[in-house]
């Protein structure tokens, strides 16, 4: 089963969008606070639907409370940052694909205590900053579901 790992998200949709995500392809949602948001924030649920009650979602007070009692197998990084195409990554079917806040993406700790080959990014045009969030995971959760069969 695959992992998704939001580390700080802020924006409540992006989340909600997130979670229906994770509950449509089966993949395990693990959320590292603080979050810019409840929970039960009506922005964030109205983006689930009614999706909430089918996705697997674990809470985690910090980074590294989220590596002691998740366990991940290989963490793999989508970052700006990255050198590694994600199209070009051979996936796992344990693996946690690790997605920063926003508005400021993956803290360079994080960052640098994955291998280069661990740190992925999508590809855009040469002057884009970012991708929205949402669209960032769904990109990459279905890359690595597509490799891994859709099993």
């Amino acid at each position: 089963m695959l992992h998704v790992v939001l580390y700080q998200p802020e924006i409540p949709p992006n989340t909600g969008n997130i979670i229906r995500l994770c509950a449509n392809t089966g993949a395990t949602l693990h959320l590292i606070h603080p979050l810019g948001f409840s929970l039960e924030e009506k922005q964030l649920r109205r983006a689930g639907l009614d999706y909430h009650e089918w996705c697997n979602i674990n809470q985690y007070d910090s980074w590294e409370d989220y590596i002691v009692n998740a366990k991940p197998v290989r963490l793999l990084a989508f970052t700006t940052k990255g050198q590694v195409n994600y199209s070009e990554h051979n996936f796992c079917s344990d693996d946690a694909l690790i997605f920063g806040p926003e508005t400021r993406g993956l803290p360079d700790d994080i960052l640098n205590s994955l291998a280069t080959e661990q740190r992925l990014r999508i590809p855009m045009l040469a002057h884009s900053r970012s991708l929205n969030l949402s669209n960032t995971v769904a990109i990459g959760l279905y890359e690595a579901w597509r490799q891994l069969n859709f099993t």
